[in-house]
């Protein structure tokens, strides 16, 4: 299994098992963060601490998790990033778009710290 996803009450882990998030496994990503948003989820962490290179075809399916959360109301939180995918994303300006930190524990709690947020 090249993905591990984990639900819980108010948001999904999604990790990456893969060195590399290019186009012969982003269909896949894709995949698991389309259905995951279509089961209800509107917030997810997608942890890439094992990942070690990324490139456009991964870049895009970041970037229809991010849109999907958004479209729902939710949020979207990348984490982990290693230093050669942190440079790519930081080239592609996609670190104005995304909400990143450095574990996925920080991303469920960015989730459920905007979850309380909107609920005000």
């Amino acid at each position: 299994m090249k993905f591990e996803v984990e639900k819980r009450e108010k948001v999904v882990i999604v990790t990456s098992k893969v060195e590399k998030l290019d186009a012969l496994c982003a269909p896949e990503l894709k995949g698991e963060l389309v259905l995951a948003n279509k089961e209800g989820h509107r917030n997810m962490v997608l942890d890439m601490s094992e990942t070690r290179y990324i490139d456009s075809s991964g870049l895009s399916a970041v970037l229809i998790g991010h849109r999907s959360c958004r479209d729902a109301g939710g949020t979207f939180v990348v984490c982990g990033l290693q230093p050669a995918v942190s440079k790519l994303v930081s080239i592609s300006q996609l670190d104005n778009v995304l909400k990143i930190v450095p574990t996925a524990q920080e991303g469920v709690d960015l989730v459920y710290m905007e979850e309380v947020e909107r609920d005000i």
